[in-house]
């Protein structure tokens, strides 16, 4: 064995992921650094700063669990936007101390893993080499934007931008014909902004998008203050959910229950805002295709209410379903339905008139050709395996997660890859990532990593890897559970489907507490699945 590494552990990314590995780490004794290529820490908040981007969690669900962050820390609004999430980042690296082992503002080019030395030889963009002995990305599910092929996007004249590669600056909707390509969480909050202040939007819609109320509104420094003794018990909660939040689901058939008390149930759900409707409803939304129909049929007639055009209700909001409600992420709105009243806002339904090229001053369809100044591409992510598969990292005999993910990917727990010594990254692949929020998850897996890492320690072991043996379980396990569900039956970045050529696979596990279960059970019996060496 060669020369100690530099470091005991690198983490990659500022999200709440590698914020709390690097916290956390530093707190047991570790020598760990942590870099990103954005110019704040904040994650996925330093990149989406397009017009009305906010997160679909509400506080304090979303926040860290760490008395020290929130005993001072008030919000303005239940729903937060990204300038107050990059103030909070902020303030979370300062009463965390984690500015001085921090490095913003510079990528990682390349991560090797050297097997004569038994560790990771990293170089970053700005030149800088460093060897570490574990390397843990914490890159999120939404680091790969995906732009997908237009004809002649590049020969658009004015400003064109996809919501992840927003300017910093900004971009001034105000008496511009705008254009937005999607339709999925960041397409609508985007439109619900330009609506106000473009002279004409017009929304390219492929697929509706089965949005639910927000219900958004001002907290008080007062409030806060009075819940704040009760934020351990919530955050004790959402690591006992499904989901990650405190909201508990129903534990009953919604065929089970009259149609009065079905109705009575849905509306109570539909008034709290958020994502009540989808993780609070009943425990057969998203197994049992005729409890799915009635969710689904409620949320239409729901949204119809706000629609005055006939022929828009059925193009927003479908007789048909077109998939199954809640087996997509639902994007949360607040007047998003309420726009298209408006004489300036108008929506092209691409399935009936597709794109046929971008012209140097607007779009061109199956139809005709629209005039617009900016055009914005709300086109959705390379999700989940995206940002760690577009990473130059190499693991034994040069391989890469491209290769090792090429048939679909493979890990054991949603932690680790056969073929990648010491390496771990979190909130990825067959964890429960899109399933839940950031610090949920975060915290979940970081405190599992934590202790396996001290395991490690402890017992003198320098090196592990997962056993090919351990991924086909998991593998199988993820299988199954999909198989008894809805989400199969949707085209949707939770399976892999909205990437052309990707394997079509269920992306996330299910379930927040299920799988800490299985997690910790794994490491009562020794770290089963991982080969461990001196």
């Amino acid at each position: 064995m060669s020369a100690a590494p530099d470091i005991d552990a690198l983490v990659i990314g500022a999200g709440f992921s590698g914020l709390y590995l690097l916290g956390r780490l530093r707190e047991n004794g570790f020598n760990v650094r942590l870099v990103d290529a954005a110019a704040e820490p904040g994650g996925i908040w330093y990149w989406n700063c397009y017009p009305g981007a906010r997160v679909d969690s509400h506080v304090p669900i979303y926040e860290f669990s760490d008395e020290r962050v929130w005993r001072d820390w008030t919000w303005s609004e239940r729903f937060p936007g990204w300038r107050e999430l990059r103030r909070y980042f902020r303030h979370a690296c300062d009463v965390l101390d984690l500015w001085p082992a921090m490095k913003l503002g510079v990528a990682m080019r390349s991560a090797v893993f050297d097997e004569d030395a038994g560790f990771w030889r990293v170089e970053l963009a700005d030149g800088d080499r460093l060897t570490t002995r574990y390397l843990l990305p914490c890159t999120g599910f939404a680091a790969k934007a995906y732009i997908p092929s237009l004809p002649e996007l590049d020969r658009f004249a004015g400003p064109a931008h996809h919501t992840a590669h927003w300017p910093q600056e900004g971009i001034d909707f105000t008496g511009k014909r705008v254009a937005i390509i999607g339709t999925g969480a960041s397409g609508v909050q985007v439109a619900q902004e330009a609506a106000r202040e473009a002279a004409q939007l017009t929304i390219y819609q492929r697929t509706p998008i089965l949005a639910l109320p927000m219900r958004q509104r001002s907290l008080t420094t007062v409030e806060q203050a009075q819940a704040k003794p009760g934020y351990p018990e919530i955050f004790r909660q959402r690591r006992l959910s499904s989901g990650g939040f405190e909201i508990p689901r129903l534990d009953q058939s919604a065929l089970e229950v009259s149609s009065e008390e079905r109705t009575a149930t849905f509306e109570r759900l539909w008034a709290a805002g958020g994502f009540h409707y989808w993780v609070g409803n009943y425990a057969d939304i998203l197994v049992d295709e005729r409890a799915n129909r009635l969710a689904y049929d409620f949320w239409r007639d729901k949204v119809r209410e706000r629609i005055t055009d006939p022929a828009l209700q059925e193009k927003l909001a479908p007789s048909e379903p077109p998939h199954p409600f809640g087996v997509k992420r639902p994007s949360l709105e607040q007047t998003y339905y309420d726009i298209f009243n408006q004489p300036n806002v108008e929506l092209v339904d691409l399935r009936e008139e597709p794109i046929e090229r971008i012209l140097p001053d607007g779009i061109a369809t199956s139809v005709g050709e629209r005039r617009h100044d900016v055009l914005v591409l709300a086109t959705g992510f390379d999700a989940v395996t995206g940002g760690l598969m577009q990473m130059d990292i190499r693991g034994r005999g040069g391989a890469t997660l491209a290769h090792a993910w090429g048939e679909g990917a493979r890990t054991h727990l949603g932690y680790a890859v056969s073929g990648f010594p010491n390496m771990v990254f979190l909130y990825g692949p067959q964890s429960p990532s899109g399933f839940s929020n950031g610090p949920t998850a975060a915290e979940v897996q970081g405190d599992w990593v934590i202790r396996f890492l001290e395991h490690l320690r402890t017992g003198g072991w320098s090196r592990f890897e997962a056993e090919p043996d351990a991924h086909a379980a998991w593998a199988r396990h993820i299988d199954e559970i999909a198989a008894m569900t809805l989400f199969p039956r949707a085209d949707s970045w939770y399976m892999g489907a909205n990437i052309p050529g990707k394997p079509r696979q269920l992306l996330n596990y299910p379930s927040v507490v299920g799988y800490a279960e299985i997690c910790d059970a794994v490491a009562e019996a020794g770290y089963s699945g991982f080969r461990l060496s001196a």
